[in-house]
């Protein structure tokens, strides 16, 4: 039996068992993602159900199953009372004006001051630069308990203590090791021809970073972007120890919530609902960009 009529035999066969292979993998992909989003399920139909609901059953009820499953029962009734009662309540919507100017200031420090400290690593010789990144880089593993009442101590001295401005500048400051380290990479992958063309076209250091550096390391950008806004807008032991306790961002104000009311779950659900819709459409906008940012800083 020659080789060419083995492979042929086997060929038939291989096809089949990758095409099981193939739906296996989705299959498999598929029941991962409905155990994910299982829970924001449940979180949805608890924050449309009247509280005496969701105290004498579970939020399941929405999908028109009881507990005895797989008998049919009539679904819980729904409302969007929670939702007006929530965004009635002036310290919910306060928090989340308050997680706003946290989460925006944050974010767009550590994509500026990391952007230039990235391409002065990656492109511009000084005394002491690659000692300097090796600090920023051994930065990354400092956790952030260690500074916690060292900088409380700091902040009360400077009078930025539960402020908005003191929470923005511990944030910043815990974010630009990862985005100097993610963005030196991207951008150390620059052609050098390429920016050596622009310099002999007369752009200066300036120009440069803003005419070719920035367009080009877009993605990363969005990635680094994204990376910091869901972390300053879902954090709470910072927020919980550095921000003003009268207007809260909105994880500690929902914290707030479970400690006054114990377990109010027509006020807590759809509070979480919404504080989670915001971060999900900022990654779902960027998500291509995220995707090419954070592959593109990791094989450097």
């Amino acid at each position: 039996m020659t080789a060419t009529s083995t492979s042929r035999r086997g060929a038939p066969a291989a096809r089949i068992v990758g095409l099981t292979g193939h739906w296996a993998v989705r299959f498999g992909l598929v029941a991962v993602a409905l155990l994910w989003l299982l829970p924001t399920a449940g979180l949805l139909g608890s924050s449309l159900r009247p509280s005496g609901d969701s105290a004498s059953s579970g939020w399941w009820t929405v999908l028109g199953l009881s507990a005895d499953f797989p008998w049919i029962v009539d679904p819980g009734r729904l409302t969007t009372e929670n939702y007006t009662a929530l965004f009635a309540d002036d310290r919910v919507t306060g928090s989340l004006l308050t997680t706003v100017l946290i989460t925006v200031p944050s974010t767009a420090l550590v994509v500026l001051l990391g952007a230039l400290a990235g391409y002065a690593f990656a492109w511009l010789d000084f005394p002491g630069r690659d000692a300097a990144f090796l600090l920023v880089v051994g930065l990354l593993v400092v956790p952030v308990q260690v500074a916690l009442i060292p900088v409380a101590k700091l902040f009360n001295a400077l009078g930025i203590f539960e402020t908005t401005a003191g929470v923005v500048l511990f944030h910043t400051a815990f974010g630009l090791p990862f985005a100097v380290f993610l963005l030196r990479n991207f951008f150390a992958g620059i052609p050098r021809e390429l920016l050596e063309a622009a310099r002999l076209d007369g752009a200066g250091e300036i120009r440069l970073f803003t005419r070719v550096v920035l367009p080009l390391g877009g993605p990363a950008i969005a990635s680094l972007g994204i990376f910091q806004f869901l972390w300053v807008w879902n954090d709470m032991l910072v927020a919980l120890i550095f921000a003003d306790s009268g207007s809260p961002p909105v994880t500690v104000a929902l914290q707030q919530q479970v400690r006054q009311f114990g377990n109010n779950i027509d006020v807590l659900a759809p509070g979480a609902f919404v504080s989670m819709l915001v971060p999900l459409a900022v990654f779902f906008a960027f998500q291509r960009q995220f995707v090419t940012g954070v592959l593109a800083g990791a094989v450097k």
